[in-house]
């Protein structure tokens, strides 16, 4: 798919305008996400809560009304230097918002550090944003592939189990991931026999699920999302794996997927900063919202562009809705207690979120809450300089 520019004005309830913006300029937010492929359900749940989250404060963000200038990344990192690099100097946007796959991610990293224009990433963890190419002007309302990972590593080797397999996509998100997972699981005592991947976004899962059942591990690791997630988890199940290995994975594996995965995900234990039966009062308050507007349950992606949202609108206000006041922007948003749906959570030194990651299960069509996983886990932003 070619790029394609959509403007679109945010939603605007009637409030009275703030002072500092008075005659301001719109706010162009470029966002640039997968709305097909793989990760389309993603994009569009990223996209929702953002726009729920400007629509509370009547559409404006710092007193700026809101103009959106939209991107389908299609997760294709060969096409993401040209998005990205049109969206900031064809369209002159104020703000890049995305994206879900950790390689587009990455090249939106680049431009922005080269450019100085304000990135917020709303879900891909690719550990290097927030780590190597961390910048005053990056930051990141999500995760990163080492956190879930490393909280899972913990989980199973607190279990006993002394041998697995972990199997994954053969890209940044789930290497990072199984090598967080690994980090942890062998610390606890454990080791990783084998690593099994596939190209992204290939799912022709069979052959790497009979070497897992002629290696015969205690348990499996695995980090899948969207519609490779969906198949995987069947697929494991279809193979009669579910009944003689256990499963653990990354939350994003049953995240936004239950409905498709059906009976074959049930049981499953994951980790994630969101779960499903939390007791914070912002998240009652979010999900009713969410339902009500969209006519759907949100997932981690909504609260991920939920947060991205927040992220700015604590940064603008302090910086007076200019986005070139990036060292008042920076100083708020490090020292903000951000109010999210997950449960309040700071930002590193990185710009990364030091949050509680959850153990869930999956029941029914939910993935309850069973307990902190790990509390308040920080990433170790390894190589960042800032």
């Amino acid at each position: 798919m070619n790029f394609v520019r959509i403007t679109l004005v945010a939603a605007c309830a009637i409030a009275a305008p703030l002072a500092m913006g008075q005659g301001a300029p719109k706010l162009k937010v470029g966002l640039m996400l997968p709305y097909t492929g793989t990760y389309a359900s993603l994009g569009t749940a990223i996209e929702n809560g953002f726009r729920l989250y400007v629509t509370e404060q009547g559409g404006k963000i710092a007193g700026r009304e809101v103009e959106y200038v939209k991107v389908d990344d299609e997760s294709d990192p060969s096409k993401a230097t040209d998005n990205v690099n049109k969206l900031v100097k064809r369209d002159h946007v104020d703000v890049l918002v995305g994206s879900v796959h950790s390689g587009v991610a990455m090249a939106m990293a680049k431009v922005a550090k080269d450019t100085g224009t304000l990135l917020i990433v709303p879900n891909a963890g690719a550990d290097a944003v927030t780590g190597s190419m961390c910048a005053p002007n990056i930051f990141r309302s999500s995760f990163t592939n080492w956190q879930p990972g490393y909280a899972m590593g913990e989980v199973v080797a607190k279990k006993g189990y002394k041998k697995v397999v972990t199997i994954t996509w053969k890209y940044a998100a789930g290497d990072e991931s199984v090598r967080g997972f690994k980090e942890a699981f062998e610390k606890g005592g454990g080791q990783v026999v084998k690593e099994l991947n596939l190209p992204f976004p290939n799912v022709e899962f069979q052959a790497l699920l009979t070497e897992i059942a002629a290696t015969k591990p205690d348990a499996v690791y695995t980090f899948f999302a969207g519609g490779g997630a969906v198949k995987f988890v069947k697929d494991y199940a279809g193979a009669g794996l579910k009944k003689t290995i256990p499963l653990y994975a990354a939350g994003f594996t049953t995240d936004g997927t239950l409905e498709a995965q059906g009976e074959a995900a049930s049981g499953l234990f994951t980790t994630l900063h969101y779960a499903d039966s939390l007791s914070v009062p912002r998240d009652a308050t979010f999900r009713l919202s969410y339902a009500k507007t969209y006519k759907l349950q949100p997932d981690v992606y909504a609260v991920q562009g939920y947060d991205a949202a927040q992220i700015l609108g604590i940064g603008l206000a302090a910086a007076k809705g200019d986005t070139g006041k990036q060292a008042e922007f920076a100083a708020a948003v490090e020292k903000a207690r951000i109010d999210s749906p997950r449960g309040a959570f700071t930002l590193s030194r990185a710009h990364n979120p030091v949050q509680d990651i959850y153990l869930r299960q999956v029941v029914g069509k939910e993935n309850k809450l069973i307990g902190v996983a790990s509390k308040a886990l920080a990433d170790p932003a390894r190589g960042c300089k800032m």
